[in-house]
């Protein structure tokens, strides 16, 4: 019994620790062992202990009795280390897999990464190289997804790169890559009939759809869209990076375009994109180096005619670049976190400018929607009037309409701060967005602006003349002032006067001006209390030299 019992012991060891998947020759060597001196003694032992029970006998010496138990001890402990690295091998494999899928996955959505859509995107170019076929690769960015994050928390962020990874994955094509680049991006890769772009387009579409769908998050429904950028590839030579990087130079066209649309890469993009980084790069180099000045736009008050205040413009004069239009260089400041430091910089320069001016003239600053992200804009804007000693109740922001909607509870509390000291609050491109009149009276605002592009066209367009009433009736019911933008001719200054228009703009009393040509201005005018009588009354723009028209404000 004892021989049969130490056969099938020893075959265990043969199968289990030698011809299994986790080898331990240690323990393999120390059970054999063991086996091998229990076969020599347990026989005896055993037999003279059964004896013993039956009463006979006194059973085994103890030496033989300490080495049959001593053998019994080595084979439970032998079989203990087999089983202890059995298991760290198991969770050791485990952690490896684990290692292998995030290397390869995005853990939040289980999509591609960005690595591994690099490496099956090579693939499928040569898959598709083999059958005369054709590679399209998508790229994707939700639209207004930072606000998402801000507003709602992360939590409804992360649910949100949830479900469009999985909208994205039931809308796809067979076979077709998907992957999450990282932030609020994704990329689809599939083969198509290079002769049959329609094809492509038409999964742009469903993706477009899908992800506009509402999504039930924790706090009410979290809406979403897309700007896709496409790009082909149907030559062997083609490669992974260059297929994605033309992509995404078309995602920021139709970002441009519009958003929540897609657009196929042209090569004229990648010139548009080489000129971006070289505007990028001067604005880096620029900002610091003092190549930015403030420029003046007058603002006159219709019923006396007088000069109240300027519209604080930014100009650039670039050492690399020449004259650089603000229509071009803000947006790329704001795409590139930059706008912050350029408002800053002019708005530094322009109350340093206006110290001296007359006490009753107001600086009016454009504050970008970027800007109104930061919940430390009221302080850094505080401390440049403490820096610059300029004081506060002659300084007026102004925001646009968009910058409310992103987050109306962080806006009022800038807003709050900043005319708790004395800023003045305007509300500016009136009737280019979506306020509503609860957001009028939920925010303190103490002016309204009617944007230039109803005033510039009130004598040809009906319907521009139509909100440009509606707007200064609008202000008059809420006992609030309306500065007018765009006032360019005598026949539109005197419209806007008979609806009751406090402030006006516009070329119609001068393009913007310098601070040397302001300067000389307000002398003449005996606005410059240090040097009254110093020059003459008259009009700066009898004589100062008159820049290229005024493009764009500063935002």
């Amino acid at each position: 019994m004892v021989r049969n019992w130490t056969k099938s012991a020893s075959e265990w060891v043969h199968k289990s620790l030698f011809k299994g998947a986790y080898v331990d020759f240690v323990a393999a060597g120390v059970i054999t062992a063991a086996i091998l001196q229990f076969v020599g003694t347990g026989g005896s032992a055993m037999s003279a202990w059964a004896r013993a029970l039956n009463g006979i006998g006194d059973g085994p010496d103890n030496i033989l009795a300490s080495a049959t138990l001593l053998n019994i001890a080595i084979i439970l402990l032998g079989w203990r280390r087999y089983n202890d690295l059995r298991k760290e091998i198991l969770e050791h494999r485990k952690a490896e897999a684990e290692a292998k899928a995030l290397a390869i996955t995005d853990p939040l959505t289980n999509c591609l990464n960005r690595r591994s859509i690099n490496e099956r995107t090579a693939d499928l170019i040569a898959e598709a190289d083999k059958r005369d076929m054709a590679v399209a690769f998508l790229m994707l960015d939700l639209d207004h997804f930072k606000t998402i994050n801000d507003i709602h928390g992360h939590q409804a962020g992360d649910l949100v790169l949830q479900t469009v990874a999985n909208r994205l994955g039931a809308v796809i094509p067979p076979r077709a890559l998907l992957s999450r680049l990282g932030g609020d991006e994704f990329a689809i890769a599939f083969i198509f009939d290079g002769k049959n772009r329609s094809a492509v387009e038409r999964v742009a579409e469903d993706v477009i759809e899908e992800v506009a769908k509402p999504i039930d998050g924790p706090a009410g429904e979290l809406a979403i869209s897309t700007s896709i950028g496409i790009s082909a590839a149907n030559h062997y030579e083609e490669t992974a990076e260059s297929l994605m990087r033309r992509a995404d130079m078309a995602m920021y066209h139709s970002k441009k375009q519009g958003r929540n649309q897609f657009a196929w890469f042209e090569s004229s993009m990648q010139t548009e994109i080489q000129t971006q980084n070289m505007i990028e790069k001067g604005l880096r180099t620029g900002i610091p180096a003092g190549e930015f000045i403030p420029y003046y736009e007058q603002q006159i008050d219709l019923e006396s005619g007088k000069l109240v205040g300027f519209e604080v413009l930014a100009r650039w004069n670039s050492s690399a670049l020449g004259l650089v239009s603000p229509d071009i260089f803000i947006p790329i400041a704001e795409e590139c976190g930059l706008i912050s430091d350029l408002s800053e910089s002019i708005m530094r320069r322009a109350l340093t400018d206006a110290l001296d001016w007359d006490s009753e003239l107001i600086l009016s600053v454009n504050i970008s929607p970027i800007q109104l992200r930061d919940p430390w804009l009221s302080q850094k804007i505080l401390k440049l009037l403490t820096e610059t000693g300029y004081p506060a109740e002659r300084l007026e922001l102004e925001i646009t309409e968009s910058a409310l909607f992103e987050n109306i509870a962080l806006a009022q509390s800038i807003i709050g701060s900043l005319k708790n000291q004395g800023v003045k609050i305007a509300l500016d491109d009136f009737g280019t967005g979506y306020s509503s009149l609860s957001h009028l009276r939920a925010l303190p605002f103490d002016r309204i602006k009617i944007d230039r592009s109803f005033v510039t066209t009130m004598d040809e367009n009906s319907e521009s003349a139509a909100i440009v009433e509606a707007i200064a009736q609008l202000g008059q019911n809420l006992r609030l002032p309306i500065t007018a933008e765009g006032a360019e001719s005598v026949e539109v200054v005197n419209r806007l006067r008979a609806l009751g228009c406090g402030k006006v703009q516009g070329y119609h009393y001068g393009q913007p001006l310098s601070v040397e040509q302001t300067r000389w201005m307000l002398a003449r005018a005996n606005l410059l209390p240090n040097e009254k009588g110093a020059l003459n009354s008259g009009s700066a723009s009898d004589s100062a030299e008159q820049q290229p028209a005024a493009e764009s404000a500063s935002r």
